[in-house]
């Protein structure tokens, strides 16, 4: 495993504060979770407590960049084991589960938002705007301290943008649809082919490598036949002239 703060990382995206946060137990895990991970060079994404197997905390995490491999969870659970063991901000048995956020993930950051404007999301508001609470829409950007959408579940009478501020909103999810699925491999290929250049298993590209012109056709030029030496013999004009020779008709010295 890498060390996700070596290289260029934002040190400002790193501590980003999340604006979308857990209340009651969870919070208590964040708070000791949170400065763990930031330590480790992660970021904290969200905690869910479940009555699963008992009891479940699953910590979602991510590198700066948004991406997670499977060798980082296995590194944050054994950190973050002991540490949860002697704070104890849980009052019973629990299961830990460290896990990536997923491609239909929870947006938590303003920069979450950023990202992803231009895709699909499911919006709980925990303070009611306009009279509703949930909405969902395409993601416009963000404005200042509002989230702006583009809502596809408008009824008669209803405005189709909202701004929507970030504070508000207890739950923000992205929908899964096929636009997101093809960007989330791009982004998952983009960051494998980083982590193996920087373990050595891949060669950097050369400085003088040049990238291929998409506007430009990838098929083969056809090759073009070699001139012949010998102008061939058996045209039309040649014939003609054999026939006239036969005939008398030219010289048989000037020949052909």
């Amino acid at each position: 495993m890498t060390d996700p703060t070596a290289g260029s990382v934002d040190t400002d995206l790193l501590a980003e504060p999340r604006l979308v946060v857990e209340p009651g137990m969870a919070a208590r895990v964040s708070a000791v979770a949170g400065p763990v991970l930031q330590g480790m060079g992660y970021r904290l994404v969200r905690i869910k407590i479940s009555g699963e197997f008992g009891c479940t905390v699953q910590i979602m995490a991510e590198r700066p960049d948004g991406s997670m491999q499977i060798d980082d969870c296995e590194a944050i659970s054994r950190a973050l084991s002991p540490v949860l063991d002697v704070a104890d901000p849980i009052d019973r048995a629990y299961r830990l589960e460290i896990s990536s956020p997923g491609i239909d993930r929870p947006l938590v950051r303003r920069s979450d938002f950023e990202r992803y404007a231009g895709h699909l999301v499911k919006i709980e508001m925990a303070v009611a705007h306009q009279g509703r609470k949930r909405f969902r829409g395409t993601l416009g950007g963000v404005e200042s301290d509002a989230v702006h959408l583009h809502r596809d579940d408008i009824r008669a009478g209803e405005d189709a943008d909202v701004m929507l501020v970030m504070e508000d909103i207890a739950d923000a999810r992205l929908v899964l649809t096929d636009e997101l699925i093809a960007e989330s491999m791009r982004r998952g290929k983009a960051a494998e082919r980083e982590l193996k250049q920087n373990l050595g298993l891949e060669p950097p590209p050369p400085p003088h490598a040049k990238k291929s012109d998409p506007a430009k056709s990838n098929k083969p030029k056809p090759k073009l036949k070699p001139e012949s030496k010998n102008a061939p013999k058996n045209t039309k004009e040649h014939r003609l002239a054999a026939e006239r020779l036969r005939r008398g008709e030219i010289d048989p010295i000037e020949g052909d």
